[in-house]
């Protein structure tokens, strides 16, 4: 069964379930051993992300506190484009401008809207949030941000970019994560996957700094004002969707490259045969389970 609560700021109940992800849609992870095959793995955990996730996303798009539709977007740090999409199904009039580092990224996100016969409404712009000066990416009613903010050398130039390219009474909303989805029953099975998400946290504590912080401060430090604030707790069972054993595999694939050096040879034997493909992939008793935060917020 698929749960998804949601709480404002003041914790009354928001309006049905969750997202992307957002997050939905993260820029590259950096791993202790990186490579084309990585990215590659990245970019299919988004894909799936968005595949899973796709209710929650779009209960998010429907939540946003928007005083008009907006008819340009902006997608910042769009990923494979589980955000993109989902505004596109949202706002029919509306065009989006994808923004990503990751090439192999936005050429991903481009296949996926001539698939879709989207092309005409997307635009993808390679560049470095973390540049002094961004590219010219117009004046959007909205400015969307999954999963990418924490990623920033300097979050905070990077929101003050975020308030000077809003248009007046447009909408910026920072969606975060406050962790790596966790799949497997409770047990030994889940003992084991705490700790390498332990091992997980030390490593982006050292690498994304930035990950788990408190963004309604800094959002107001920035100069916005927020306008509403959500938690959602995500739950999704295997037997729901069979793209979570999937997605399952490329999740655990991707966490066990980041913690093939940290965590204990015990504990990565252990990883190593509860990954095989042909074991999880037939998996029924697999959960995905997630929280994400989002924040709407307006210059």
């Amino acid at each position: 069964m698929s749960h998804a609560h949601g709480t404002h700021a003041h914790g009354t109940h928001a309006h049905g379930p969750h997202e992307h992800g957002a997050p939905a849609h993260h820029p590259h992870e950096p791993t202790p051993h990186d490579s084309p095959d990585l990215s590659a793995l990245q970019a299919e955990v988004l894909d799936l992300d968005a595949e899973v996730l796709a209710s929650h996303i779009a209960s998010l798009t429907d939540w946003l506190p928007l005083t008009a539709a907006p008819r340009h977007i902006v997608d910042l740090g769009a990923g494979t484009g589980a955000g993109t999409f989902a505004l596109l199904a949202r706002f029919p009039e509306a065009h989006v401008t994808a923004v990503d580092t990751s090439a192999p990224h936005l050429q991903r996100l481009r296949e996926k809207a001539c698939a879709a016969g989207l092309e005409g409404r997307v635009r993808t712009v390679q560049a470095d949030l973390d540049a002094p000066a961004w590219p010219e990416l117009g004046t959007p009613g909205l400015v969307w941000a999954s999963a990418s903010m924490h990623h920033m050398a300097d979050p905070d130039q990077a929101l003050r970019h975020v308030r000077e390219l809003l248009a007046p009474e447009g909408l910026f909303a920072l969606l975060e994560l406050s962790g790596f989805p966790r799949f497997l029953p409770a047990g030994e099975e889940a003992a084991l996957e705490e700790r390498a998400h332990t091992a997980s946290d030390r490593f982006h504590a050292e690498h994304v700094p930035h990950r788990g912080a408190e963004w309604g401060p800094k959002l107001t430090e920035a100069g916005f004002t927020i306008a509403d604030e959500r938690t959602l707790d995500v739950r999704i069972e295997a037997p729901e969707n069979p793209a979570i054993a999937r997605y399952a595999l490329a999740g655990l694939t991707r966490l066990r490259t980041t913690v093939a050096e940290t965590l204990s040879p015990d504990d990565l034997r252990a990883l190593d045969t509860l990954i095989a493909p042909e074991r999880l992939t037939e998996r029924r008793d697999l959960t995905v389970r997630t929280t994400r935060r989002i924040w709407a917020a307006r210059p």
